[in-house]
């Protein structure tokens, strides 16, 4: 498969920041976090962006998630440690923009995937879309402390426990109805829909959106009294992670022995 790229365009105020692996459904290969991330680096630096909109190629993924390769060098759970702490580096660069963000969730946004579009300011869905994060029947690690304090903040945390620990997955409506998603648009009118958002969201001050999405980004993270070093150790650094990977790439189902 190829390493797949993240891409930025530009036109009438509006950034278009687009997923392009969509043979992997999309999954983040680690040149596609760094593209992202420069590209969140140059648009924190632009006067003329008024919302960007996040969208994954092919239709059928927004992310399907972080590429298994990444995991191949992890040896302890420094190293899931280090992974979590680059990961928050991405995540909160595109967090931290100054207008406002809007994914577009077409089918499936799983794990990274899904933590990129808990952290944009708008989400909008087809009917066909698919949230969760299926770590505990797949690979067996965990989320650094902001990205479990998104998904309980998105979904609440009963629904967060559901998705973690049945590794189940929160189809369109449910996501519309606990307020994750703004609404749900048929396929066939969602390029319209985009527009149509974009232009209100152009026509508003700017300012004002900009102190908004900041104090409420202060109010979840007053929520975060301390990393979760030990945590995340406990995971990456776990015989069962080892195993995870493993079978993940095997396409089997792991034999968890809680060590």
């Amino acid at each position: 498969m190829s390493e797949g790229r993240v891409t930025l365009s530009v036109a009438d105020g509006v950034a278009w920041v687009t997923f392009d692996r969509p043979e992997a459904r999309n999954a983040m290969t680690k040149a596609m976090y760094g593209q992202l991330h420069q590209i969140c680096r140059e648009l924190a630096g632009r006067d003329d962006i008024r919302i960007a909109v996040l969208r994954g190629t092919g239709g059928k993924a927004f992310v399907a998630g972080s590429d298994i390769s990444i995991f191949d060098s992890f040896t302890s759970g420094a190293d899931g440690i280090a992974y979590e702490a680059e990961m928050e580096t991405y995540t909160r660069a595109l967090a931290e923009l100054p207008f406002p963000t809007l994914a577009v969730i077409e089918g499936w946004a799983v794990g990274g995937g899904l933590n990129l579009a808990a952290v944009c300011d708008l989400r909008i869905a087809t009917p066909d879309a698919r949230m969760g994060v299926p770590i505990a029947k797949t690979v067996g690690n965990c989320l650094s402390i902001f990205n479990y304090a998104r998904l309980v903040a998105g979904f609440g945390a009963s629904r967060a426990k559901r998705m973690l620990m049945l590794g189940g997955f929160i189809d369109a409506e449910e996501g519309r109805q606990c307020g994750f998603l703004s609404e749900i648009v048929p396929a066939e009118a969602l390029n319209e829909r985009i527009d149509q958002i974009c232009e209100r969201i152009i026509g508003h001050a700017p300012i004002t959106m900009h102190v908004s999405k900041q104090a409420i980004a202060r109010v979840l993270d007053a929520a975060v009294e301390e990393e979760a070093e030990d945590l995340i150790s406990q995971a990456y650094g776990s015989e069962d992670f080892k195993r995870g990977i493993a079978a993940f790439k095997t396409k089997s189902q792991p034999q968890w022995t809680g060590k």
